[in-house]
């Protein structure tokens, strides 16, 4: 397949601060934990053992979507892991398992979108333009290259100093192989503080935005 299904954000985990304090919103205190879990399995777990992690992590996040019916945030957070779930799945499973997880959690996101397009600091946007141009297109998947821009587009319109949206316009158009369009963005991302509350994604994060800020200069001399 030409395209990867790893997302690594944290789609997320493109998360700033919350306007919702969670000390008075239980449904935002395990998000807070969703995020902690899929950090650790996302950047500190060994690859034999990540799918089995997030199959668990897809189970307490899909119990979350469904006992909060009418909030846009456990979705989201929801379609993050099952993505995540997807990039662990090696071998045949990649083909026949880990786009139905890409095609669960795209959906999510559309009804996440439908409640509250600007929840959680524009990741319905980031993580909807990173499925895009990570899923194949064709008759294997639902990628579709304008539609990922125009996603991510509108993820910097609500969120431009965001970790995330910048890390994955920077990545489109490395995948694009535009390297002269995509460096600002990685060179912005290591500008950004860090996400309060979550050292272990921004670390990892800006890591990753530094590995792919070498290979663009790289291309570009």
């Amino acid at each position: 397949m030409r395209k990867r299904f790893v997302l690594l954000f944290g789609a997320w985990a493109m998360l700033a601060p919350f306007v919702v304090s969670a000390a008075n919103d239980p449904v935002m205190t395990q998000i807070e934990e969703l995020q902690r879990q899929w950090a650790i399995v996302n950047y500190q777990t060994g690859d034999a053992d990540k799918q089995a992690a997030f199959e668990q992590l897809v189970a307490q996040a899909e119990k979350l979507t469904t006992d909060n019916p009418l909030r846009a945030e456990p979705k989201v957070w929801e379609a993050i892991i099952r993505a995540g779930l997807a990039g662990a799945m090696g071998g045949l499973s990649s083909l026949f398992n880990a786009m139905p997880q890409m095609e669960q959690g795209r959906d999510l996101l559309l009804a996440a979108e439908g409640i509250d397009p600007t929840v959680l600091n524009g990741s319905v946007y980031t993580t909807l333009g990173s499925f895009y141009y990570m899923v194949p297109g064709g008759l294997l998947g639902y990628g579709d290259d304008d539609k990922a821009q125009a996603y991510l587009e509108k993820a910097l319109q609500i969120a431009p100093d965001d970790m995330d949206a910048n890390y994955f316009m920077g990545d489109y158009w490395r995948d694009q192989g535009k390297p002269e369009l995509a460096k600002p963005y990685f060179e912005k991302v290591l500008t950004l503080p860090d996400v309060a509350g979550r050292p272990v994604y921004s670390q990892g994060r800006k890591a990753e935005a530094t590995a792919k800020l070498a290979e663009v200069n790289a291309k570009l001399g």
